[in-house]
């Protein structure tokens, strides 16, 4: 899967928002300055191009909707970003997140608990 540039992805989260609408939508949901409309159009196209988004044609005008979704392709993201910085370790990149970010007690807390009700999860489904 390719990713997706800022403007790209600025464009896809507007419709992962409202799942469906024409240019003018997503130019609605901009926030200011808003693009141009050629421009907003031209990206929209290009994303058509990469397969991220579809189109229902009424006459000259499209409605555009997402052909991918928001957690497929944050997945896929974060999958390729891990890889990418962190030699595809999450072991790795917790210990980052967690000496270099200066996470608080409380979300270092939160993010144990999470892991330990998954491993109990999985161990009880004799997963993984």
């Amino acid at each position: 899967m390719k990713e997706l540039t800022k403007a790209e992805e600025q464009v896809m989260q507007i419709l992962w928002k409202i799942e469906k609408g024409f240019v003018k939508d997503i130019i609605d949901d901009m926030p200011t300055p808003k693009p141009a409309y050629n421009t907003v159009s031209t990206i929209v196209r290009i994303l058509e191009k990469k397969g991220f988004v579809g189109h229902n044609a009424y006459g000259k005008t499209h409605e555009y909707y997402p052909l991918i979704s928001k957690k497929e392709y944050s997945g896929k993201f974060l999958k390729g970003f891990i890889k990418s910085y962190f030699g595809n370790s999450y072991r790795q990149m917790v210990s980052y997140f967690a000496k270099e970010d200066n996470l608080s007690i409380e979300e270092m807390e939160s993010i144990i608990n999470l892991l330990s009700d998954e491993l109990k999860k999985q161990k009880q489904d004799g997963s993984k």
